[in-house]
């Protein structure tokens, strides 16, 4: 049996932090990282932005931490690894080659996983779920050969996605079941605008269509509607959204069904058990309530923190402003802060027609979030400032 003060279970951004928060604070603890990924913590993000229009482009350009920084630092990292049972009574892991970690104290990190919707076909070959490096090579492989390609859901991967693939000179579609893109965050009018953009930018929109599923016999030939249409595809991209990847610790009260529920120091109600990144299910001291975040910066900092806060060197309450961005075609979008209620009131400053604007989203009298298009970093501090101001923080 193994022995290990700290064990961080996963291989993404917000386990590289953890790794670095316990060394920051304690040089001489034993530190294990367990990764299910070949590669050493890359840019996730790139993945369906910049990395996958460079057909040139190499895993390192994606590099977050190297192998070496680890080895410095004294972290046994195992990467194409994984945790088959996680024991939180007697604080033991079981690894896929058989050994078993006994730690003191643990972080999960082990990210999301893409949700795969209930319909026929979902197995096929050329059939593709972005979320790994792995997937985003195989993607820009198959893409070349391929002359109908098919985005599923109109979130930001699948934008993001759509609009990288269209950028390289192929023939795209997507299909939504709502009547415009990102409508989870935007206004009807915001949302009807860039919708409209996409389709001058040539992609093929079916709008308000659900999948119905993927007809092949081994590879993907073509796409069911659920009204009753069927469209030829070579390969489909599934980005209908993403869920907490809590198998490890399903049954225990680790596992609830927004994420693994953690206080404001991120620490689940085992002592000593950190959750962050895309499962923890953390108090948000700003906006209110509870939350779930899924993205890079998120997971970086609450790394930090719990990494900081396992070691008990420090204590950190985990406070930061929701925020995230999305690249598409020319367009950058910034949102800051809460966007998962519908507004009430929307100001918009500037036009959709410049591409550049700022509009805020109230919910009564409170303002709730602010999108900033074409914004310069000075603006989009501007606008984390005017919102923590007007929330009283």
């Amino acid at each position: 049996m193994i022995q290990r003060d700290y064990l961080v279970i996963g291989g993404g951004i917000g386990g590289a932090s953890a790794c670095e928060a316990v060394r920051q604070h304690d040089k001489r603890g034993t530190l294990m990282l367990i990764a299910a990924e070949a590669f050493a913590p890359y840019k996730r993000w790139l993945l369906s932005k910049g990395f996958l229009r460079d057909k040139n482009a190499a895993p390192n350009k994606l590099t977050q931490v190297n192998e070496q920084w680890f080895s410095t630092h004294k972290v046994d990292a195992r990467f194409a690894t994984v945790v088959t049972q996680l024991n939180i009574d007697r604080r033991l892991a079981v690894l896929g080659n058989g050994e078993t970690i006994e730690f003191n104290k643990a972080c999960l990190a082990m990210g999301s996983r893409p949700v795969r919707p209930p319909v026929a076909g979902v197995g096929l070959g050329n059939v593709i779920y972005l979320r790994t490096l792995r997937d985003a090579f195989a993607l820009r492989e198959m893409a070349e050969h391929e002359k109908n390609i098919m985005i599923v859901g109109g979130g930001l991967l699948a934008c993001e996605t759509a609009a990288s693939l269209r950028q390289m000179k192929l023939k795209v579609s997507m299909m939504h079941r709502h009547a415009s893109l990102l409508n989870r965050y935007l206004d009807p009018d915001t949302g009807a605008w860039l919708t409209s953009y996409f389709a001058k930018n040539g992609v093929n929109l079916l709008m308000g269509e659900s999948l119905n599923g993927f007809e092949g016999k081994t590879v993907l030939r073509n796409i069911q509607t659920k009204s009753g249409s069927r469209v030829a595809a070579g390969l489909a991209v599934v980005a209908c959204g993403a869920e907490p990847n809590l198998t490890l610790v399903r049954n225990t009260p680790l596992s609830g069904p927004y994420g693994s529920p953690v206080t404001e120091y991120l620490e689940t109600e085992e002592k000593g058990i950190y959750a962050i990144g895309d499962l923890a299910f953390y108090p948000d001291r700003l906006m209110g309530g509870m939350r779930r975040q899924t993205h890079w910066e998120n997971a970086r900092d609450q790394g930090l923190v719990a990494g900081a806060n396992m070691t008990g060197k420090k204590r950190i309450r985990y406070e930061q402003l929701p925020y995230f961005w999305t690249e598409m075609f020319d367009l950058r979008l910034d949102f800051v802060g809460d966007f998962s209620l519908p507004a009430t009131r929307v100001e918009m400053n500037g036009t959709h027609a410049k591409k550049k604007f700022t509009t805020r989203y109230w919910q009564g009298e409170r303002l709730r979030g602010i999108l900033v298009s074409g914004g310069t970093p000075k603006e989009i501090e501007g606008a984390k400032a005017e919102l923590r101001e007007k929330l009283g923080k």
